[in-house]
């Protein structure tokens, strides 16, 4: 089963797309901010991360950026999944080595976990 850390601190969200992605098949472990996120996937070691940029503790560009410079998590692909929509934001994140970069508000659930099959191979 590929395992997928979903660091989002929106407790709706982070329970409806953790529900979907669990009735898809993915095992799911959950944080509500950054240094939780940060350190679940140091010691998960997930298939996949799915992360939002504006978190408690820590943001989500340091996490995505301590993800990439560890050479035990840089192979990891990262959806970054927010509300933020700006050409700099997109940019910045696509510099640091998100895989995809997805606007929340143009993006359903099914979409979602289809972007992230589609990113697994399965």
């Amino acid at each position: 089963m590929k395992k997928i850390v979903f660091i989002e601190d929106e407790t709706t969200l982070q329970k409806m797309l953790s529900v979907a992605l669990e009735e898809a098949g993915y095992s799911v472990i959950t944080a509500a901010d950054g240094e939780t996120g940060l350190a679940a996937v140091r010691s998960e070691i997930p298939d996949l991360v799915l992360l939002d940029l504006i978190l408690p503790k820590m943001d989500g560009f340091t996490v995505l950026n301590e993800i990439k410079k560890d050479e035990t998590t840089t192979g990891i692909p990262v959806i970054v999944l927010t509300n933020l929509e700006s050409a700099e934001d997109v940019g910045k994140v696509v510099a640091l080595g998100a895989t995809t970069y997805l606007v929340k508000a143009n993006y359903d659930l099914p979409d979602i976990v289809e972007k992230i099959k589609e990113i697994l191979g399965v």
